[in-house]
């Protein structure tokens, strides 16, 4: 079961959430299923069984179709002031909602910025009445306020020359962008908050709910998340001609068809430089990368860092790039 599981989830990132809905919370499961398959090939092995033979299969094919959710990465690269660093992060809203017990934790962010310093950050989730301890960022772009939204904003060192809002439909999620002025170049940024799962990350609440009434709110959500990944797409087409970053919180791993369409040939700073299981949110301990830097094959990608810092149910995380010479 968990070998034709596994097999199944290979197709996830090329097969469509509205196609056969059913791969998304599948693919989710994924460093689980190869976990699980792991130990099975192992027991086989042990066993002297000849069904090692599928579960070596699996694995195998899956180490030449899917991407690692585990990084080896140990080189450090020097990074140069003249490198572009950005950082995205959701923070829940500064925990305007309480969601922690600690009344500082608002001030606790801004610290974190101020120490890490990056040239432009880009908050899911973000709260507006932050911006004046963020004065250190002269340019910004937010969620416009007539469209109701949860704020997402771009905060930048560099100049802001045009700035614009996706305006996701039916939805508090959304996409925003500007292009900034950056070495005699103009460069897109994109921050991108897709539908979220609204899944507790407790044991309890997982559990306690009807396994019929989950996958329903899951695989609807993973269909909005594929009508709004398409809008993303339909506004690069039609109307990015620069190089562009792409961050944000996807809410959907890297085996998703979501994020595979919405990378394209973008090179992930995480695969590139990143080391380690990468976990960008608090569920239950379990591994999962759903925050994301993207970025153009224009750029060299020089570090990769995930944060550790419990700031937020998500984690931060930073990358440091540079414009390949022509």
């Amino acid at each position: 079961m968990v070998a034709v599981l596994l097999l199944v989830s290979y197709a996830g990132p090329y097969v469509s959430a509205r196609t056969l809905p059913f791969l998304s919370p599948i693919n989710l499961t994924v460093p689980i299923l190869v976990f699980v398959n792991t130990l099975f090939f192992v027991y086989w092995i042990l066993r002297r069984k000849k069904q090692l033979f599928v579960s070596l299969t699996i694995l195998v094919l899956g180490y030449f179709v899917m991407e690692s959710f585990y990084k080896f990465n140990s080189s450090e690269e020097l990074v140069d002031k003249e490198d572009l660093s950005i950082m995205s992060f959701n923070v829940r809203g500064f925990n305007k909602y309480d969601w922690f017990d600690d009344p500082n934790i608002g001030n606790e962010i801004i610290e974190f910025i101020e120490n890490e310093a990056p040239d432009i950050v880009c908050f899911q989730e973000h709260s507006r009445i932050w911006y004046k301890q963020l004065s250190m960022y002269p340019y910004r772009s937010e969620t416009p306020y007539s469209t109701g939204q949860t704020v997402q904003s771009i905060f930048s060192k560099y100049p802001v020359i045009n700035k614009g809002s996706l305006d996701f439909p039916n939805t508090v999620n959304n996409c925003i962008y500007a292009d900034i002025l950056y070495k005699k170049d103009t460069v897109r940024i994109y921050n991108i908050h897709l539908q979220s799962l609204r899944v507790i990350p407790t044991v309890e609440a997982v559990t306690t709910e009807s396994s019929d009434r989950l996958y329903k709110r899951l695989t609807k959500s993973f269909t909005k998340q594929q009508e709004q990944a398409q809008i993303f797409l339909n506004h690069v087409k039609e109307e990015n001609s620069y190089k562009k970053i792409v961050c944000g919180d996807f809410n959907n791993n890297q085996y998703s068809n979501v994020y595979h369409s919405i990378k394209g040939d973008m090179i992930d700073t995480f695969f590139e430089k990143g080391k380690g299981f990468g976990r960008t949110y608090d569920f239950m301990s379990y591994p999962l990368r759903i925050d994301f830097i993207l970025v153009d094959k224009d750029f060299e990608v020089k570090t990769h860092k995930n944060y550790d810092v419990k700031l937020s149910d998500h984690y931060p995380v930073m990358s440091s790039i540079r414009l390949k010479t022509q």
